[in-house]
């Protein structure tokens, strides 16, 4: 129908629109902080080529408050122009002006779904690895301390990761049921193999022996239960970064192992979920761009004020009941899904209120 593909052709630019005025000053302040943190080869054109390839990640984050100000944008003008009044003459019902903004969304949460999978994690990766190319060398950065993975009574650090995804300075630590150090194992590099299995090269191993610790070297030992090769890439990044496979595997790998996978969890189904957040902040920008004044002359910068002060406090509410779902224990499915249920009533409580 031509009035819906009119809306929803609106409804898009408004997205692009708020897209447009957000993306470039967020750009510019992780530019200007990331200009701290020049070093050798990393100058400033480097650092405007690992803001662009990293603004997406958080524009991502920014979706759902993206989605809100751009409806708003969207559906405030055609109010204002009397184009909705017009619309709505002509017999246009409220169920066509829904399904006209659903339509459209429904394609906007698949992207989101595809670029957290593919693309954003992706571009974040590959930012990341030419940023340390050019502050480190051939070495990956990787948090202080090295990353630890725990099997029972096993102990491993990860000490470093190459350009290649070669991982590199492995200590492996086997204790008894007491605490008492067993061995001690170091690896120079690894293999990574199916099945979470890790070839050990250049490998010096420390045994207690009769009380004495004996030392030995091999130049091979393969050691099972690790990281998967996909997860390497990931390690030296933040969680949120990650790709959903990548979040749902690793977590299913922590738990499976006996260690605290709560974080992982929590943030995949935030993640996954986040999409329905979305649309739910669209539904709900219906009724607010149409009553957030009882005058047509009513500023579009009053409006967006609004619609910001939404975004805010749904920010507050949902870390709110994140925190409270943590303290009661709630499923994390649950504690990710609720602030979007809340405004998804609110949204369709508003809309049966709605004159048309």
């Amino acid at each position: 129908m031509i009035l819906q593909r009119y809306i929803a052709t609106r409804l898009v630019i408004g997205w692009l629109l708020a897209l447009a005025v957000l993306g470039p000053v967020f750009g510019i302040i992780g530019f200007i902080q990331e200009l701290d943190r020049t070093q050798l080869g990393y100058d400033a054109l480097a650092v405007a080529r690992y803001t662009l390839m990293t603004l997406p990640q958080q524009l991502l984050m920014l979706a759902p408050v993206i989605a809100l100000l751009g409806s708003m944008a969207a559906l405030s003008g055609l109010y204002r122009t009397n184009e909705l009044t017009i619309i709505s003459c002509t017999g246009f019902s409220r169920g066509l002006l829904i399904e006209a903004i659903v339509r459209p969304t429904i394609v906007l949460m698949l992207v989101l779904w595809l670029s957290m999978e593919f693309l954003v994690p992706r571009l974040q990766l590959a930012a990341e690895d030419q940023r340390h190319s050019l502050r480190y060398g051939n070495q990956v950065k990787i948090p202080d301390g090295g990353i630890w993975s725990v099997d029972g009574n096993r102990y491993t650090r990860l000490g470093r990761i190459t350009k290649g995804g070669v991982p590199g300075n492995i200590d492996v630590f086997q204790f008894d049921e007491d605490g008492q150090l067993l061995s001690a194992i170091h690896g120079r590099n690894a293999s990574v193999l199916p099945g979470r299995r890790w070839l050990l090269r250049g490998v010096r191993e420390k045994r207690l022996v009769d009380g004495e610790l004996v030392s030995s070297r091999r130049k091979q030992e393969q050691i099972d239960n690790l990281w998967a090769q996909d997860e390497l890439p990931t390690l030296s990044l933040s969680s949120d970064t990650m790709a959903l496979s990548i979040l749902y595997g690793y977590g299913q790998f922590l738990e499976q192992n006996g260690r605290p996978a709560d974080k992982f969890r929590s943030l995949f189904w935030q993640k996954l979920l986040m999409p329905f957040t979305v649309a739910a902040m669209v539904l709900l920008a219906t009724p607010l761009s149409t009553s957030s004044g009882s005058s047509r002359d009513r500023s579009m910068g009053v409006k967006m004020g609004i619609g910001a002060l939404v975004g805010i406090l749904f920010f507050l509410a949902a870390q709110i009941i994140h925190a409270l779902g943590q303290l009661l224990g709630l499923a994390p499915a649950v504690t990710a899904l609720l602030p979007s249920v809340v405004v998804f009533i609110c949204a369709l409580a508003m809309l049966r209120r709605l004159r048309w």
